[in-house]
């Protein structure tokens, strides 16, 4: 793999000597560390709790070869590995999920974070069974949507990044969203003595522009830096007072706004991007992305095509392959279209050859570089449970559940109480015809509320979580550090 720009000598000898020191403590302690990946409102953090919650809880799990088997005899939660790391709330976001008629979706991930399952577990083989029990460290790490969108930063100097980043903003979808933060650019001379105000000014008017862009559903490219959405305790840092300037053919002055600004976006590049991805994002085993493709369908043909281009992006930043003594890197790589109970079992093969069809460029490049990539249509959390309804003498497949309070349904708002059934629509049996400009397609794909599980019986463990295919993702993810 060719090495980023924005990567130095003494970036990758640090990924290689990382990568040793993985090696040797993997001698004495089997760890395997997890990247959950996914674009904002793809569901991380539900997915995460859910697959800890079932296999803390030893819920039945079909299609995951070592629980069917009876080779996991137990799993349970340690300290995080990286004290400097934020633990993943697991126990918080459980309550939010599980509190009686008070339930509710969790928040998103705000930062990153951390989470440490053990496994005592029978290898398969008789052999091997005769050895005796063996332990695995499972190491899940969590990233802010916002985030992983910085990392093919690593990969642009300030005027590519400019030059992409205008491209886009000029586009129709964006262009009005845009439009004070465009104003302003061709108000300014970036060739004058910087002035801190107007770098102020700009630096707003661009995270305002991406906050707009964020709130509206189907914008999912280029919305960096990512710490101008989730700027966290750098809010108010020099290093998030830029933005990108129309390219210069020539160097621009020294001392000049475009030669600050660009200096800024460097130091971020430097002290923030460049940290997530060596630190944390590079020594990765195996990589799930989550794919939020009901959202992207639901906002129409070009948030589809918008979010294929991004998913592509972010896959030239990924450090794929095998594994070896000075390199660590993900093996196995896994998309799954997340929300799938929003959609009858029925046309679950039509969403996984849509979501199959956006990430086609992004896996020929994973497969290219030698990893094992898989894709899936799961539900960490299944809100919704199947049924038929009659409309017009013609039986429907609808969805059953409980709408969010505030949903609407033409005149009827939803108090959060009332269940409801709901014919989402037929999606196309052709994946292509989704990303037509003129294809319009009557979908509805409302909101409901997480399902209600019971309280735990004494001497019981905690129920498990309904799901869809979550059994499936942990045989692909981790049926083989498992055999």
């Amino acid at each position: 793999m060719k090495r980023m720009k924005n990567a130095t000598f003494t970036d990758e000898l640090g990924y290689a000597a990382a990568s040793l020191a993985d090696s040797v403590r993997n001698l004495y302690a089997p760890t395997f560390r997890l990247g959950i990946t996914g674009l904002s409102r793809a569901g991380k953090t539900v997915c995460i709790t859910s697959m800890v919650h079932n296999l803390v809880n030893a819920a039945p799990m079909p299609l995951f070869e070592p629980v069917r088997a009876g080779r996991v005899r137990r799993a349970w939660l340690e300290p995080q590995p990286d004290p400097d790391v934020p633990r993943f709330d697991y126990e918080e976001y459980l309550a939010a999920l599980t509190a009686g008629e008070e339930r509710r979706w969790p928040e998103g991930t705000r930062q990153m974070a951390e989470l440490r399952l053990m496994f005592d577990y029978a290898p398969e083989g008789m052999f091997s069974r005769a050895i005796g029990r063996h332990t695995l460290v499972l190491d899940m790490v969590d990233y802010p949507g916002e985030w992983i969108l910085d990392l093919p930063l690593l990969d642009m100097d300030y005027e590519a990044f400019s030059q992409m980043a205008l491209e886009v903003a000029q586009a129709p979808q964006r262009r009005e969203l845009a439009a004070e933060w465009l104003r302003l650019l061709n108000e300014v001379d970036t060739e004058a003595p910087l002035d801190e105000t107007v770098a102020k000014k700009l630096a707003e008017a661009y995270r305002a522009y991406l906050a707009r862009c964020k709130e509206e559903d189907g914008h999912f490219a280029a919305l960096m830096p990512g710490r101008f959405l989730m700027p966290g305790d750098m809010a108010g840092s020099p290093a998030l007072t830029f933005c990108p300037l129309p390219p210069k053919a020539a160097a621009p002055p020294r001392g000049s706004l475009h030669d600050e600004m660009r200096r800024r976006y460097e130091a971020y590049v430097h002290h923030v991007v460049r940290p997530f991805f060596f630190d944390h994002f590079a020594r990765l085993d195996a990589q799930l992305v989550l794919v939020d493709v009901i959202g992207a369908l639901d906002a129409g043909p070009a948030a589809l095509s918008d979010l294929r281009q991004t998913l592509l992006l972010l896959m030239k930043s990924f450090r794929l392959g095998r594994s070896h003594l000075f390199a660590r890197r993900a093996s196995r790589v896994l998309f799954a279209a997340t929300k799938a109970d929003l959609v009858p079992s029925a046309q679950h093969e039509r969403l996984k050859r849509i979501l199959a069809l956006l990430v086609e460029e992004a896996a020929k490049r994973a497969e290219y570089a030698g990893a094992d990539i898989g894709t899936m249509v799961i539900a960490a959390v299944r809100a919704t449970r199947e049924g038929v309804a009659t409309h017009e003498g013609e039986e429907l497949p609808v969805i059953i559940g409980v709408p969010e309070k505030g949903e609407r349904f033409g005149e009827k708002v939803f108090d959060g109480v009332e269940e409801t059934a709901v014919f989402p629509g037929d999606l196309p049996e052709n994946p292509r015809d989704a990303l037509r400009e003129d294809f319009t397609g009557a979908w509805r794909f409302p909101r409901f509320r997480p399902p209600p599980v019971a309280p735990p019986a004494p001497l019981e463990p905690a129920p498990s979580f309904p799901h869809i295919r979550m059994d499936g993702m942990l045989q692909f993810l981790l049926g083989e550090a498992l055999a």
